[in-house]
């Protein structure tokens, strides 16, 4: 027995060692990958490079898509053209302004249609005003700084027309309803363009304080170029802050026609972000006191990360208000409500990095910040060129790192998040197309844009044109660098022209991945002071 017995036993007692080993190495592999996923998670802490000098080698893919995305711009230009590109435009709505004996020919057009909607119109002057003074070196690098001021002064020279009086400031040319039973070009366009205005009775401090921010931050623009162009700016951005804070109000709710475009959610953000460009054009402590004040106790929502759009500036307000606290201000470095906006833009681009304990799971499966179904591609656009800037900030002022519930993160993670939401917009995606119409050799073809929908020497009136934006064929004209409505959140795309949610361009976004291509185009670094 004892012999038959002995190789039952040997077997067992190697089968109880076999699987110790087993759960030894169990543990082992566990306690590895437990130590990879913490060390993943929490990163080695960022490595700082030294403050960028002047711009270096131009990196070709963002020069390109730069000098491609300034062009839409001219696409938009309303007005008599000066030193028109774009071969399929023309001369159009030269009597814009007439009933109220104001010119307000130029301007740009809002998207695809003949609308001219100031409160997107104004974003986009202070987004592409920023833009330049951040990234005019780079920009220059690559030839597309006079186009980005010259884009800039046709909107502004607008928005100076637009502001007739103290307190009247006209936001609105065209009738949405009558434009968008047309299909026409604008150099044909016979239907009646109304004016909508604010003033005292109806009051918008939400379109007022963003125009009042874009002629501040233009002010700056121009002040080494054209003093007196600036100075006259400068005068209209006071007035209209002043008219805009005095009387409050929501233009959506004064006027409620706006609402089914371009619908006003608050005015505080906006009241707060004109100041603050108040603030740097003028050094006047009165604009910092009042964001830092009971208006930011009572606008400035501190702790809570939103989306920077149109609609809401919070976010730029904090991104654009941390210069103060990286380069420092007169009369600024003891204010402790400084601080809560600054505590608040990285909590912004908390949410943005995706390794961050705080990541917003507000994404597709290939990492695109993911909002709305309607114009997808202004949230990943305008959150990358805020995380572009900070990142610049942070290595202008050799600020090696901020936390995100105790992981560290720094100046490169930032970098890198922004080139990931441009390269997707550049065709890096799962439908390996190139949102940025004319960039790259696979771009939508069937654009949802009058102008280049209809061929030139086509001869429509407001209806008869409908047959363009019914067709299946590709745009006769291609309306160069205009970015996108974008994919859906399963990352689909449809190129019909009838898609508007997804194929139409917008003026604003043109302003934001102008910005962001700006800052990628070369190594970057931001002046520390905008006077």
């Amino acid at each position: 027995m004892g012999e038959e017995d002995s190789e039952p036993k040997r077997s067992r007692g190697l089968c109880g060692w076999f699987l110790a080993l087993l759960v030894l190495g169990a543990i082992a592999a566990a306690i590895a990958v437990a130590v990879k996923v913490k060390m993943d998670h929490h990163h080695s802490a960022p490595k700082l490079g030294p403050v960028p000098g002047p711009p270096g080698p131009v990196v070709k893919m963002y020069g390109d898509a730069l000098t491609l995305a300034m062009q839409f711009f001219q696409v938009q230009q309303s007005g008599k053209l000066v030193n028109n590109t774009i071969s399929w435009r023309g001369d159009s709505a030269l009597q814009d302004g007439r009933e109220a004996q104001i010119d307000l020919s130029k301007g740009m057009y809002d998207a695809g249609d003949h609308m001219k909607f100031g409160f997107p119109m104004a974003f986009t002057a202070t987004v592409l005003s920023w833009a330049i003074l951040e990234y005019g070196d780079q920009m220059q690098t690559v030839n597309q700084l006079n186009p980005a001021q010259d884009s800039l002064k046709w909107i502004t020279d607008y928005l100076i027309n637009a502001h007739s009086s103290a307190d009247v400031l006209y936001i609105q040319v065209g009738d949405p309803l009558v434009d968008h039973k047309c299909w026409d070009r604008p150099e044909d366009m016979t239907e009646e363009r109304p004016l909508t205005q604010v003033n005292t009775s109806s009051p918008g401090s939400d379109v007022a304080g963003e125009t009042a921010a874009a002629m501040a931050a233009a002010s700056l623009v121009f002040k080494s170029i054209n003093s007196t162009y600036s100075s006259l700016l400068l005068e209209h951005a006071q007035e209209l802050f002043t008219f805009a804070d005095g009387y409050r109000g929501l233009y959506s709710e004064s006027i409620p026609e706006v609402q089914a475009y371009y619908n006003s959610t608050s005015y505080g953000d906006d009241l707060l972000w004109a100041a603050s460009w108040l603030y740097f054009a003028t050094g006047n402590q009165s604009y910092f006191d009042y964001v830092t004040g009971k208006n930011g106790v009572a606008f400035a929502n501190w702790g809570n990360p939103s989306w920077f759009t149109w609609d809401n500036k919070l976010a730029g307000t904090q991104v654009l208000l941390s210069r103060v606290s990286f380069f420092g201000g007169q009369g600024s470095s003891n204010s402790r409500n400084l601080q809560n906006y600054m505590k608040t833009a990285e909590a912004v681009m908390c949410g943005l990095l995706p390794k961050s304990p705080t990541a917003t799971s507000s994404r597709t499966d290939s990492g695109l910040i993911w909002i709305s179904e309607w114009n997808s591609m202004q949230y990943p656009v305008a959150s990358a060129l805020l995380a572009l800037i900070y990142s610049d900030y942070m290595l202008t002022s050799q600020t090696a790192s901020f936390s995100c519930n105790g992981d560290s993160f720094g100046p490169s993670d930032l970098r890198n998040f922004a080139i990931s939401q441009a390269d997707y917009v550049l065709g890096n995606n799962p439908m390996n197309l190139s949102y940025l119409v004319g960039y790259g050799d696979q771009y939508p073809q069937c654009v949802h844009h009058r102008g280049a929908s209809i061929p030139a020497n086509a001869t429509t009136g407001c209806v008869n044109g409908f047959v363009w934006l019914n067709s299946t064929a590709p745009n006769p004209n291609v309306a160069f660098g205009g970015l996108l409505g974008g994919p859906f959140l399963n990352e689909t795309f449809i190129d019909s022209r009838n898609n508007s949610m997804q194929l139409e361009p917008t003026t604003y976004n043109s302003a934001l991945i102008v910005g962001l291509l700006s800052g990628l185009v070369t190594t970057s670094s931001v002046v520390q002071s905008f006077t």
